[in-house]
């Protein structure tokens, strides 16, 4: 009997991350668009053109799915903060295109609306998940006491209480703005959250890439 090459089994590997990929992307718009409660193994399976049992063979359950899903979504919040903090800006600067990026990513992103979603809905899911934007915080929570160390302002709250605020805002935003627009408007409502919770920042937002520019 033959033996798979190291090319045979580098394929198989290949198609197992793809299959497992075009899985994950299923689930999240399932869970997106319907909430963990109604989607089912074979809502997915339908929407990957897959039987169950191979949506079972990647992963065992709907939990084993929302946990990857959310895992998901909290690397691509980490891709937007280690992108934000390539730019350099100002510590302000950086809270607040954080911000933005974000808010354009929960306006856009299938994944991060579905990430967003299963945390609301965690008390009905049968596995832990992550405790919500806790690195989030702490990362505005290090900008905000850059910030202070600097000594250019003194009109701030404690980094750690305005860092909570901000979060709170925001995400709290995002699910109204969900509510009311499905989104769309969660970019300018997050221009106004920072301008209203931090008007220090204003100043820095005009050096933003992803500040809205004003007429």
């Amino acid at each position: 009997m033959e033996m798979a090459g190291p090319r045979t089994r580098e394929l198989k590997q290949e198609r197992a991350v793809r299959t497992r990929e075009g899985i994950l992307t299923a689930a999240a718009q399932a869970f997106a668009a319907d909430g963990y409660p109604a989607v089912t193994i074979l809502d997915v399976a339908e929407a990957t053109g897959m039987t169950k049992g191979a949506v079972y063979f990647h992963y065992e359950n709907k939990d084993a799915l929302a946990l990857a899903v959310t895992e998901q979504f909290y690397r691509r919040i980490d891709e937007i903060a280690e992108a934000v903090a390539e730019l350099e800006l100002p510590p302000l600067g950086s809270v607040a295109e954080l911000l933005l990026r974000t808010a354009a990513a929960f306006r856009d992103e299938t994944v991060v609306q579905a990430g967003a979603r299963l945390q609301l809905e965690r008390q009905l899911i049968g596995v832990r998940l992550p405790l919500p934007y806790e690195a989030y915080t702490r990362l505005i929570t290090s900008w905000l006491a850059s910030d202070r160390e600097a000594g250019a302002r003194e009109d701030l709250s404690a980094p750690e209480t305005l860092a909570t605020v901000l979060v709170s805002a925001f995400f709290g935003a995002q699910h109204i703005s969900w509510v009311f627009d499905n989104r769309a408007d969660l970019v300018e409502r997050t221009t106004d959250l920072i301008r209203t919770i931090i008007p220090s920042a204003v100043e820095e937002m005009g050096r933003c890439p992803s500040a809205p520019r004003r007429e």
